[in-house]
């Protein structure tokens, strides 16, 4: 039995449609003549879905008992004993009810498709299992429900359904997704603009990958090696020369005419890995493909077009770009190179290849020596005074050898001689051994001549094998040095990275790891000054340059005083002091000296950030403290104005009482606006930093009441329990009495009058705890850091569920006294602010 299809209705959020243009492809299918049975559908209450539904046939739901409770879910015994053609099921994500044959709805869908059922279903990018970490980021909600993206990914058909951020708040406006009850909240929260234009552009990446990986299928299976220009892709190959920064422009330049083209950047080493380009040209190139938008790969391969032309073809590019070879002309005759040979095998691949100013200017160069001087001196001896003594050796048993065994002996000298020195000496311990095989061993003896053929054919073959042996020696010394070097350099740059990244300052761990590493006395970091004069002795001029960091004794301040010099960019230079470094270790440093470069830039950005991080807040305050004024100040001012001009008005004659009430509520209104004015010039002198302070040692008996006096009638309803052997504590009389009315007055907001506010302390190590306690809703804790935002109210929250300004400023009269404010829950529910004070010494007691 063949297995079912999969459709899927992909949405960025609740509400864009997802359900009613599933049940609109049912319609279609029950049109055609197709068995379509609605297995279970989630209207939320809205009236176009369940309209939607119309005659549909529907399974009715199993009723499950949990908890008291009568919950369903989709009976999927019933949806298979009826076996429609196409079922249609809602909500892939829902978790079912606990003691369900299936833990999850999806598991559920698969057991109808593997009952060769079709399922019509949808599901929100939230639910996806891979992006809930990324939602929960953007949103501040913690989705429960997921579901494995390999589900949705197996789908045979995945349809987006879309809408933009401002119609689907039109449609959430208009009471078509949410209750009206819960509208408003919504909108303020989850459903922000900046919250849907992110899910939304989450949804379509999504989308992308999955298509782009069916059309990878499609032409894997169909065999199809052509390269198909859905896309743009452009690859540039690196050598680590000069000339790469010029290729990568270049590449930049072509992708850049092309809409939503790519730029790859590929270094094909060598698959024996042991001689590779400059580390440090590579990784600078690295950072200008990144910084031009494009990515960086890297390859091994023994043929390096094939390796080239196969990450191309992998990566389904359409345009190649190469450099121009930097061989001789001479060179290129005998090869032709990796750009004409990629050029030659490219098929449909567009190939560009690019002049430079290295383009045949390359220069063959000597491989350094494989061995050690001593090494090749030893050698060179053995060869010198082994070969004769040996003669002399075989001249004594001249009678009991004959001229095989001879040879024999003087081939395995030679080889002796070339496992020591190499090349170089077993050369000429060959050339000695077959001269003095001539003179002594060889018919006619003491002459340099041969009479038989055999012994000319021995002696050629001996010199043949003498040569061999030592070539693969030094070969295999060469390969074992290089080998060495290459895992030394590997191991250097990972303990450079760990370095970096493990620092607290990355830019000093570099710095620091390199001298360390190479011994020197002192490693700078030099910037060029912009207003510096350009000339030829900018090297030497000290006003030309500024340290920009520095590890060790005696910085470098110019480029000229150190031993060795690297060039990071055109306005930077890393300059070593100590020694002079052979040019292998310079690779190294190159690459040193690229991180650091890397490093100064991040440091720079964080120095930024933190700059910038004063003037936002700032800014945020100062739109907070405007909306503020708009809301806050606006309605104590509205209800006195109002109150004043019913006293002032001749139309309406007031009885005593009604006036008496008037009066109170202007003057209860000037109370609360003179309050709040007060927090607002307290919080400001808080960020400014010039709040004064006037510490005196005082009892908590003599600030409480007066707290309480000031909020009025409401406040007699606090409970107040302060033990009589309370300490004395050190505070501003005038900021301590501020706190507590902002503390009570918030506990009063909350509280019922049956279960009133309390006021309790107690003292612990050194401090008083004042304890504010209410019965109210209390917060949860994931919100306790919120309440004490000044003006959290404001921006995109709700402006009726914030807890104002009084928290906020609390806690900052707190600390600035030396104490500190911190919220607990309240046993049974509720908040609890527990106000920390210092005790006052003896002596200022006194």
């Amino acid at each position: 039995m063949a297995r079912g299809q999969l459709r899927i209705y992909l949405g960025a959020a609740p509400g864009v449609g997802k359900t009613y243009a599933m049940l609109e492809e049912a319609h279609r299918r029950a049109a055609r003549g197709t068995d379509v049975l609605v297995g279970l559908v989630e209207t939320h209450g809205r009236r176009h879905t369940a309209a939607m539904l119309g005659d549909l046939p529907v399974v009715p739901r199993r009723t499950v008992r949990y908890r008291d409770s009568d919950l369903t879910e989709l009976d999927v015994d019933a949806v298979l004993a009826r076996r429609p053609e196409v079922a249609v099921v809602d909500e892939l994500a829902h978790t079912n009810v606990p003691g369900s044959r299936n833990g999850k709805r999806w598991q559920d869908v698969q057991e109808l498709l593997d009952a060769g059922i079709d399922v019509l279903s949808t599901v929100n990018v939230q639910h996806l299992e891979s992006l809930n970490d990324v939602v929960q980021q953007i949103t501040g909600i913690v989705q429960r429900e997921t579901v494995p993206d390999g589900v949705v990914r197996g789908a045979e058909q995945v349809e987006l359904v879309d809408m933009t951020p401002e119609a689907l708040r039109r449609r959430m406006a208009h009471g078509n997704i949410y209750h009206p009850d819960k509208i408003d909240a919504a909108l303020a929260n989850y459903f922000r603009i900046g919250n849907l234009t992110a899910l939304r552009e989450l949804a379509l990446l999504w989308l992308a990958d999955k298509v782009e990986d069916q059309l990878d299928r499609y032409r894997a299976d169909q065999g199809i090696a052509a390269v198909w220009e859905t896309r743009e892709r452009v690859v540039v190959g690196l050598t680590g020369g000069p000339e790469g920064a010029t290729l990568i422009r270049r590449a930049a330049r072509i992708a850049s005419r092309s809409k939503g083209a790519e730029l790859m950047a590929i270094h094909v080493a060598r698959s024996d890995g042991l001689r590779g380009a400059d580390p440090g040209a590579l990784e600078r190139q690295r950072m200008l493909v990144e910084r031009l938008g494009g990515s960086y790969h890297q390859a091994i391969g023994a043929d390096i077009p094939t390796a080239l032309l196969d990450f191309a073809r992998g990566v389904n590019a359409t345009q190649i770009v190469l450099g121009a070879s930097r061989r001789g002309r001479f060179a290129q005759i005998l090869s032709r190179g990796v750009g004409a040979t990629t050029t030659a095998l490219s098929g449909p691949i567009d190939v560009h290849l690019v002049t430079h100013e290295q383009a045949g200017r390359g220069r063959p160069t000597a491989p350094p020596a494989a061995l050690s001087r001593r090494r090749r001196l030893v050698g060179l001896g053995l060869a010198v005074l082994g070969i004769p003594l040996l003669t002399y050796l075989l001249r004594l048993l001249a009678d009991e050898l004959s001229l095989s065994s001879d040879l024999l002996l003087f081939l395995a000298a030679v080889v002796g001689v070339a496992l020591v020195g190499g090349w170089w000496p077993a050369l000429l311990a060959a050339l000695l051994s077959s001269l003095l095989i001539n003179f002594f061993f060889t018919p006619p003896l003491h002459r340099l001549t041969i009479a038989e053929t055999e012994n000319v054919l021995a002696l050629v073959v001996f010199l043949l094998v003498a040569a061999a042996v030592s070539g693969v020696v030094d070969l295999a010394a060469r390969r074992t040095r290089e080998a060495a070097r290459a895992s030394a350099e590997a191991q250097l740059l990972g303990a450079v990275a760990g370095s970096v990244v493990r620092g607290a300052r990355p830019l000093t761990a570099l710095l620091e790891r390199l001298r360390e590493t190479f011994g020197l006395a002192s490693v700078t970091l030099l910037e060029g000054t912009p207003d510096a004069p350009e000339g030829p002795d900018r090297q030497r001029d000290p006003r030309a340059w500024r340290i920009a960091a520095n590890v060790g004794a005696e910085p470098c301040g110019t480029p000229a005083a150190g031993d060795v010099e690297v060039g990071v960019a055109d306005d930077l230079r890393l300059v070593l002091r100590g020694r002079v470094l052979p040019a292998a270790d310079r690779r190294i440093v190159e690459a040193f000296a690229a991180q650091a470069g890397v490093a100064l830039r991040q440091e720079r950005l964080a120095e930024e950030a933190a700059a910038a991080r004063p003037i936002a807040e700032a800014d945020r305050l100062r739109t907070a403290l405007l909306a503020a004024v708009s809301h806050d100040l606006r309605t104590p001012l509205a209800s006195a104005k109002a109150a004043v001009n019913s006293l002032r008005s001749g139309d309406v004659e007031f009885d005593p009482d009604d006036r008496d009430e008037l009066l109170a509520t202007a003057e209860e209104s000037l109370d609360r606006l003179t309050r709040l004015v007060a927090n607002l010039l307290d919080m400001s002198r808080l960020q400014a930093g010039v709040l004064g302070l006037r510490p005196a040692v005082l009892g908590l008996e003599d600030v409480v009441p007066p707290a309480l006096d000031e909020l009025g009638e409401p406040a007699r309803l606090v409970r107040v329990s302060l033990p009589g052997d309370l300490p004395a504590v050190r505070s501003d009389p005038g900021l301590l009495e501020r706190v507590l009315v902002n503390l009570v007055g918030n506990a009063l907001r909350f509280s019922t009058p049956d279960r009133p506010p309390a006021i309790t302390a107690s003292e612990h190590g050194g401090f008083v705890e004042l304890r504010v306690v209410d019965r109210g809703p209390g917060l949860p804790p994931e919100q306790w850091d919120r309440a004490f935002q000044p003006f959290q109210r404001q921006g995109d929250r709700d402006n009726h569920a914030g807890l104002g300004l009084g928290l906020a400023l609390s806690r900052g009269l707190a600390e600035a006294m030396g104490g500190s404010l911190e919220p607990e829950e309240t046993p049974g529910g509720g908040l609890t602010m527990v106000l920390r004070l210092p005790v006052a010494d003896e002596e200022g007691a006194g």
